[in-house]
């Protein structure tokens, strides 16, 4: 009997799921666009990356028309309070501190944090040998907050509107090292930038710091969007559609356990 009412509820909570996302006709989603490979913008100005990618799947598993924006990375979460658009998808990590603020679906992936140098540079993640340096982060991120947190008496800090001009900043010289994702460091590790670059010390994981890995953020009021995201990035890692845009631009499970 309890086999029963069990298999009930299951059915019912995705029928409740499936009338939700039904009723979802338009959905407008904010991006940053300076974050490859997550979101950025082509030669033609069209948005693309991971993020996006991942959006549109989302969209189109709900049946429901995407419209994207380009909002600088201080301005999302006012934006989205100011209800300019419906949801970030903006590699956001989901953390105690925004969740004050706005509500998060669940995560669709999760990465590390790490430091990079100079090659052949000494600088270890020692006080004695931090001291002093310069360290670039984008400003209003969980990697501003660790660094001051952890290092604030040590480094001197610089912070940049995107990370983009943060990695030009070290390229030029301006500071000794950035912290940032390690996945879009790879990124800059990998171009003719950072090519005298690599990274040093351990992956940085804590929860405490970097929350609960990458979500959706959406508007508190709107929990039926936050359920018909939920279960979207669900159907699409089932049917293995997240796996191969995954697969398109990486080369290991970006997801997490």
């Amino acid at each position: 009997m309890k086999k029963i009412l069990s298999i009930t509820c299951l059915l019912s909570l995705l029928a409740i799921s499936t009338n939700v996302a039904s009723e979802i006709k338009k959905i407008r989603l904010a991006t940053e666009g300076a974050y490859a490979p997550f979101n950025s913008v082509d030669s033609s100005g069209k948005l693309v990356g991971f993020d996006i990618e991942i959006g549109n799947a989302l969209c189109a598993q709900m049946k429901a028309q995407c419209e994207w924006v380009s909002v600088g990375w201080s301005g999302l979460i006012p934006g989205l309070l100011a209800k300019k658009y419906d949801a970030i998808i903006a590699s956001m990590s989901i953390t105690e501190e925004r969740k004050k603020k706005i509500a998060f679906t669940d995560k669709y992936y999760a990465t590390a944090s790490r430091f990079i140098r100079l090659k052949g540079d000494a600088i270890t993640i020692d006080k004695n040998s931090l001291e002093g340096k310069v360290i670039g982060v984008q400003s209003g991120t969980i990697f501003e907050d660790f660094i001051r947190t952890k290092f604030g008496d040590t480094l001197e800090i610089k912070t940049y509107g995107s990370q983009d001009e943060a990695n030009l900043d070290f390229t030029a010289g301006r500071v000794d090292l950035l912290f940032a994702d390690a996945v879009a460091l790879v990124t800059f590790l990998n171009s003719a930038a950072g090519k005298s670059a690599e990274f040093f010390g351990p992956n940085y994981t804590a929860k405490k710091y970097f929350g609960d890995g990458i979500g959706i953020g959406i508007h508190r009021e709107n929990q039926a969007l936050v359920d018909a995201f939920n279960a979207a990035i669900k159907q699409i890692r089932a049917s293995g559609h997240y796996q191969k845009i995954n697969a398109s631009y990486f080369n290991f499970d970006l997801y997490g356990e």
